[in-house]
């Protein structure tokens, strides 16, 4: 379960998202921009040190998958991803990074891929018990209990018209940055999501 603060944040989440997303090349939308999340997604760091969250934001022409990581200190040779720093009135100085560089997101991600881990439950605590928050985001996967995860190690990263290719080792992930409804997925193991207001599952993601 990941235990969320009712903390202060600044730059706040959609306010660091609305700086980076329009200078990405998949960033579909013209001035004026509006932009607004719509929900979000975790996963689980095993070793509890690094957050791991996937905002939807939805513009005026596209919707937008933005995988981020927060830590506690920068991720050696990670520069180019950095988003942005950030200021956590519990946590103190997070650093933001675009996760498909992150080894941490990508292993989580190969996990609900092919092993079929399931998004993190998400709670805040309240008077000293944690109370549970609801699912803003519902993920589908066909991730098997038998499928092994390789370690991952060096991360090769490609992006073409909105896709990222992930290769590490015999691994291969890609990553839909802008979403789009699907019907019929081919790959063989494939993550795709819902939320209020959107009943047909777009893409997440997929491991050829």
């Amino acid at each position: 379960m990941a235990l969320l603060y009712r903390a202060t944040l600044k730059p706040t989440k959609m306010e660091l998202i609305s700086g980076w997303l329009p200078n990405q090349p998949w960033f579909k939308e013209t001035e004026p921009i509006y932009l607004k999340s719509v929900g979000s997604f975790r996963f689980d760091d095993p070793d509890g040190k690094v957050g791991i969250e996937t905002i939807i934001v939805a513009g005026e022409n596209a919707i937008y998958q933005v995988p981020l990581t927060y830590r506690g200190a920068p991720l050696e040779g990670a520069e180019a991803l950095l988003i942005t720093t950030m200021d956590h009135s519990v946590l103190g100085k997070r650093w933001v990074y675009d996760a498909v560089g992150d080894p941490v997101y990508v292993a989580e991600l190969a996990k609900a891929l092919l092993a079929g881990y399931p998004q993190v439950k998400q709670a805040v605590e309240e008077n000293g018990k944690l109370v549970p928050l609801p699912e803003s985001v519902h993920l589908e996967h066909t991730g098997t209990t038998e499928a092994s995860i390789p370690d991952i190690t060096q991360l090769e990263i490609d992006t073409v018209e909105g896709v990222t290719s992930i290769h590490t080792g015999e691994l291969k992930l890609s990553i839909n940055r802008v979403l789009e409804p699907v019907t019929s997925p081919t790959a063989q193991g494939f993550l795709t999501a819902t939320w209020d207001g959107q009943d047909t599952p777009v893409l997440v993601a997929v491991a050829p």
